[in-house]
């Protein structure tokens, strides 16, 4: 009997051996994918179930290569016994496979009826990975500046003219959560790009979905996908001080899990007085309640300090670029932010066709700006929330899909303004009690007239209301409440999509936008408070065409913007940013996108070669623009650039080294309203150059090193605008070098 039980157990124990277990998960969210083909030499074997699992009869180590749609191809010798994982990376060459959740409505990129730009997890990766500015300004129609380390400023389509700092008339999501406070204003730099997995930005005004904001969304996506298990941690270290790392673990539990992370960033800065020092801890969960409910969860604690070097007149510029404004050492000119974000968001399916979306966020924020000319104190407390149906059916008996829902923000803040006496707050100039309010209603309906034929139309209600109710002014002025309400908004968007096949097709639409002022606009640094000032509006004209097959992608959009009662700055004899309506901005615009794959082999030593180039060409004037004595009217937009062109190579081989290049050429850039001031073109070229490989599907490493500004450019990345004696430019660093390596364990 005991040598049956052992032949018995040696049996079993063979055939245990004898097979061959594989996972096949997403490189990026750790996530299964079924319908793998699994071959060798030519031979299918298998496919891979819901889970990501193929198992294979075989006693012997084997070649096999794993096969599906929309992934590279990987080819890797398996040996059989133990669970082996195997990670594919997606290759985005066709629009087609590209989807997009854009105006709340899941859909391929040939489907949507706008303009949309993907900054995937690979963009980010090919430059130094400290800051989100080089990989967005790869996609036309985006820029992003830097004034200085961490302080950043978006423009879509020109949208930055009155943002003299800070990211403003642009509205940002993160993980489907409003980031953009009711106020308007955006506090983007709380973010380290680790909390960023991918993004997509809505160029053109998008009311009609997400409320306010005339440049456009940025929709951030960072959302816990636990799988397993994966403990991971990164090094970098660059020119100027710099030094980065980053540890990070996600962890399965039944079918949810978490995952969290903590960075730590700092550096001296290329400019006197330009050092950051940054902490960004980040806890995500996702809970899988039943086949109808999922809950999920962020906490966002980050704590940024950074110092203002200032602007420099181009005579301080000539002398040394690396010299800091007269008076920001002094006054210790910089900001010191600490903040906690958190959410909790609802998936429930009430059917398979209705479901709905429900997410409600809080945040706190304690906000320090000592300034040449004064001293800024704010303690604010935040909470709002979003919430969508989706209804899909038929009407007239063609698919239909019907979005309702509505956003919801409000803010209290203390806010004090000081002396500034070396760096130390004085005597109280003017305190105030600040409240802004935000909200919306939208509806939206794509309906399927044709079989390739698609019309949307989408309508919002908007509400927006500022209170400021001034506790303190030293200079004798009216203390008490005074409220600003704007008048409700209805903004309507209008689209057509019609696809000539499954990889090409057109697009056009008509959308409404607004975008009032923000607090900080209305309620300026020297207590004065501009309530008279009016929100802008605009209508937008848009038509595109995408095409996306094999190795080639094309992505052209032509758009016409008309915006009324445009605000713009200007600076006093003092240097406070002040605003003002300027009448009408005439925008119009042409965006290009093409990439190709010159190679596309797994199986060679250079199994990736793609270029690709993006043109943004901006021919913004203003229409009707009267200040004072002077007429404007048909000068071209202040701050725009009215040619850009981005070039990209990207280069992989099979034994794991890369090569990332980019050269991105911007025009001259008018810096006042007058334009006799400009900044001159100039051109920029990054490059990043490693190496990457996984071991045994548990170990993942990769050692990289790159340069930014390879020709040593002299340029300002986010000039200042019409500002008081000639103070203009913020120069960039020069020629700089990083490097860093990565490793990860899986388990």
């Amino acid at each position: 009997m005991y040598r049956i039980f052992t032949l018995i157990f040696l049996l079993i124990s063979t055939l245990a051996q004898a097979q061959i277990q594989v996972k096949v998960v997403d490189a990026s969210t750790r996530l299964p994918i079924d319908n793998v083909r699994a071959s060798s030499n030519g031979t299918y074997l298998a496919t891979s179930n819901i889970g990501g699992e193929i198992q294979i009869s075989s006693a012997e180590k084997m070649l096999i290569r794993f096969d599906v749609e929309g992934y590279e191809r990987v080819l890797k010798e398996i040996s059989p016994g133990k669970l082996s994982i195997v990670m594919l990376t997606k290759e985005i060459i066709s629009l087609s496979e590209i989807t997009v959740s854009a105006f709340e409505s899941e859909r391929p990129l040939l489907e949507q009826s706008a303009a949309i730009a993907v900054v995937s997890e690979q963009d980010f990766n090919r430059f130094n990975e400290t800051s989100i500015v080089n990989s967005f300004n790869t996609k036309p129609g985006i820029r992003i500046e830097e004034r200085a380390p961490a302080s950043y400023r978006i423009s879509i389509r020109g949208s930055s003219l009155r943002a003299p700092f800070g990211v403003r008339n642009v509205k940002v999501y993160w993980n489907e959560v409003p980031f953009t406070s009711p106020d308007g204003t955006t506090a983007l730099n709380l973010l380290d790009l680790s909390n960023i997995r991918n993004a997509e930005v809505i160029k053109g005004p998008s009311g009609s979905i997400y409320g306010a904001g005339n440049g456009g969304v940025v929709n951030l996506y960072s959302p816990a996908n636990p799988n397993g298990g994966r403990v991971s941690a990164d090094f970098m270290v660059g020119d100027f001080g710099m030094t980065r790392y980053r540890l990070g673990i996600s962890q399965q539990v039944g079918n949810g899990g978490f995952e969290a992370s903590y960075v730590s960033q700092k550096a001296d800065g290329y400019r006197v007085h330009s050092a950051m020092d940054r902490q960004v801890f980040q806890l995500g969960g996702f809970f899988s309640v039943s086949d109808k409910q999922e809950i999920r969860t962020q906490l966002l604690i980050s704590d940024l300090n950074y110092q203002i070097p200032g602007a420099l007149n181009a005579d301080q510029l000539a002398e040394d670029p690396t010299k800091a404004r007269s008076g920001s050492v002094n006054q210790n000119s910089s900001i010191s932010q600490q903040s906690v974000f958190a959410s909790i968001g609802h998936l429930y399916r009430f059917t398979s066709k209705i479901k709905n979306s429900t997410t409600l966020y809080l945040n706190t924020n304690d906000f320090e700006n000592p300034f040449i000319l004064d001293y800024k104190k704010e303690l604010g407390f935040g909470f709002g929330g979003r919430t969508k149906f989706t209804f899909d059916g038929k009407l007239a008996g063609k698919d239909v899909r019907i979005i309702a829902g509505g956003e919801y923000q409000t803010s209290l803040t203390d806010a004090q303004n000081f002396g500034n006496v070396n760096g130390v707050a004085d005597t109280v100039r003017f305190a105030d009690k600040l409240r802004a309010t935000q909200g919306f209603l939208f509806q939206q309906a794509e309906w399927d007239l044709l079989e390739n034929f698609m019309l949307t139309l989408a309508l919002s209600e908007n509400f927006s209301s500022l209170e400021i109710d001034r506790q303190i002014d030293a200079s004798g002025g009216t203390t008490g409440l005074q409220t600003r309400k704007f008048d409700p908004i209805v903004v309507p968007r209008f689209a057509l999509n019609y696809q000539f096949n499954d990889y090409s097709g057109v697009y056009g639409s008509i959308s409404s936008g607004f975008s009032p002022p923000t607090i900080d606009e209305v309620r300026t640094n020297e207590g004065s408070l501009n309530l008279d000032l009016e929100a802008e509006k605009g209508l937008n004209y848009e038509l595109g065409y995408r095409r996306g097959k094999g190795k080639l992608n094309l992505d052209l959009t032509a758009f016409y913007f008309k915006l009324d009662q445009t605000i713009t700055t200007y600076t006093n004899s003092q240097g406070v940013v002040l605003f003002r309506n300027a009448g009408s901005t005439d925008q119009k615009g042409i965006e290009a996108a093409i990439d190709y794959a010159l190679i596309r082999n797994e199986t060679a030593f250079v199994r990736n070669l793609k270029i690709g180039t993006a043109f943004t060409g901006n021919y913004f004037t203003f229409n009707d623009y009267q200040k004072g004595e002077n007429d404007y009217s048909g000068n071209d937009l202040t701050g725009v650039s009215p040619n850009t062109l981005v070039t990209r190579l990207d280069l992989r081989t099979s034994p794991g080294f890369y090569l990332n290049f980019t050269h991105q050429y911007v025009d001259e850039i008018p810096l006042n309203d007058a334009n006799t001031v400009y900044q001159d073109a100039y051109n920029l070229v990054n490059m990043r150059f490693g190496w990457a490989r996984s071991f045994s599907g548990k170990w993942e490493l990769e050692a990289f090193a790159g340069a930014d500004n390879l020709l040593d450019e002299s340029y300002s990345l986010g000039n200042d605008l019409n500002p008081f004696g000639g103070r203009y430019y913020q120069p960039a660093p020069i020629r700089n070098w990083y490097g860093g390596v990565k490793v990860a364990f899986v388990y």
